[in-house]
């Protein structure tokens, strides 16, 4: 059975997964930086200041100055803002993908393609073939 597992983890599509998974999990660290640090507020400056990271409705009913606060006091909440967000974060993160695949893509079939044969461009006789005419030529 160790042996079996050492030979499933030694597969490359095991390993290629892992550090896939590694490299997905840092690339969404930047695309929710990305999000809550720039598109955010370049969205509340063209709407007026609307924060979405802050937007959210109290079920209870109450005033809450944040959803942290809302959140502390143990109110149930429609934390709107994140699933905005999130939404966000989820189409970004979409978009990256679909570029990679498109990538990759059109890296496997220009691989599959084969080779452009040049044509074939007719030479002439050799001087060898030139040589052995005139030998035979003189020989009659």
């Amino acid at each position: 059975m160790i042996q079996e597992f050492k030979d499933f983890i030694a597969k490359g599509n095991v390993m290629d997964m892992a550090v896939g998974i590694i490299v997905g999990a840092a690339f969404t660290a930047i695309v929710t930086s990305l999000v809550g640090d720039i598109i955010n507020p370049i969205i509340a400056l063209f709407t007026g200041g609307i924060d979405f990271s802050g937007w959210f409705y109290a079920l209870d009913g109450g005033e809450y100055a944040s959803l942290q606060a809302a959140k502390d006091a143990g109110a149930p909440v429609f934390a709107v803002g994140s699933f905005i967000m999130a939404v966000i974060n989820f189409f970004i993160i979409a978009f990256v993908v679909f570029l990679l695949v498109k990538m990759v893509n059109r890296i496997r079939s220009a691989a599959e393609r084969p080779d452009e044969v040049a044509p074939e461009v007719k030479t002439g006789p050799s001087e060898l073939d030139v040589l052995l005419e005139i030998r035979d030529a003189l020989k009659k």
